[in-house]
């Protein structure tokens, strides 16, 4: 099994960012398993918690990552940028410095908005600190998923015509990118 750290750029408890998430676990080509790996309890890095003892949240998320063979970011679009949740878990994993548990780690890209751009700044401003921290990112085909909020019935089920069958074809291209990565 090919291990991947799915990290979800919403922290609201029912955030329809989730809901696309763990829609994508279901669908996925055989051989993937997922890891949700929380972001929400990290506190904002500072290096002078950086110390022999940084906080619990750090340790236990820098370990989880560091586990797995790929990373999946489902992220919606703030301001045409990425979460701030999401940047900090980036800062946060790729310290100590040295010793940053994203090198080498094939990732992919899933970005989500209530309007049709479905996250476009969002996901091209999370590719730029990714080639810093050498993560190989999967370039084609890119996922932008609009009207997110009408995507879903009551059970998380996708809903919406053409949706499935796309998101199945990236998941089968992010499972190749990542085999051909690790």
């Amino acid at each position: 099994m090919t291990r991947i750290a799915v990290l979800v750029g919403s922290l609201r408890k029912d955030s329809q960012t989730l809901k696309l998430a763990k829609a994508l676990t279901k669908i996925a080509p055989e051989g993937l398993e997922f890891d949700f790996v929380e972001i929400g309890d990290l506190p904002f890095y500072n290096e002078d918690l950086d110390t022999d003892t940084p906080p619990a949240s750090w340790t236990r998320f820098r370990k989880e990552i560091k586990a797995a063979d790929g990373v999946l970011f489902v992220t919606p679009e703030y301001n045409r940028s990425m979460p701030a949740a999401i940047k900090n878990a980036l800062d946060v994993g790729s310290r100590p410095y040295g010793d940053s548990a994203w090198g080498g780690k094939p990732a992919g890209i899933v970005t989500a908005s209530p309007s049709g751009i479905g996250g476009f700044g969002a996901n091209h401003h999370l590719r730029q600190p990714l080639v810093f921290l050498n993560m190989p990112a999967m370039q084609q085909p890119e996922a932008y998923i609009g009207n997110l909020w009408n995507l879903f019935d009551e059970d998380g089920k996708i809903v919406t015509e053409g949706t499935e069958d796309f998101l199945k074809s990236w998941l089968e291209a992010y499972a190749k990118w990542v085999a051909d990565h690790i």
